[in-house]
């Protein structure tokens, strides 16, 4: 863990969040929220952040698409990832105008996932049916599929 005193100048706090950002992509408030843990005051972080906009190192809405991108490629669907995003400090316009994207084709997506889980397809049991509408809600999807 970083000691107090590493995070005591604009360099030093420019420095930290250039090693989170050589990671992966961050949101404004994941990023100020791990600049403070490490010692930062707030106005501070928020100072150097605001330099890293303006120079593009740090994009809200780069941190979206990578991150609806990667997610959905592991088989969540746009419900969870809004609610996600939402908890990642992501302006909800924003989350809105990435989802709605035509690229994602949510309803394909939501196919590949069931069909992935259930290969034997839709159950006519009603247990059954119940439990993979549950995993596809449980997954961001709604019971379209």
């Amino acid at each position: 863990m970083f000691r107090r005193s590493q995070l005591d100048s604009p360099q030093a706090i420019r420095r930290s969040a250039m090693d989170l950002l050589a990671r992966r992509e961050h949101s404004y408030a994941e990023m100020l929220r791990k600049l403070k843990q490490r010692g930062a005051t707030s106005e501070q972080a928020e100072i150097e952040l605001d330099r890293l906009q303006d120079d593009g190192l740090l994009s809200d809405e780069r941190f979206c698409e990578a991150y609806v991108h990667a997610r959905s490629q592991r088989g969540y669907g746009p419900q969870r990832l809004r609610e996600e995003l939402r908890q990642r400090g992501v302006a909800a316009s924003l989350i809105e105008q990435v989802l709605g994207d035509a690229c994602w084709d949510w309803p394909a997506r939501a196919q590949e996932t069931f069909n992935k889980r259930f290969p034997e397809g839709k159950a006519s049991d009603p247990k059954d049916r119940a439990k993979q509408l549950r995993f596809m809600l449980y997954r961001g999807f709604g019971s379209e599929f």
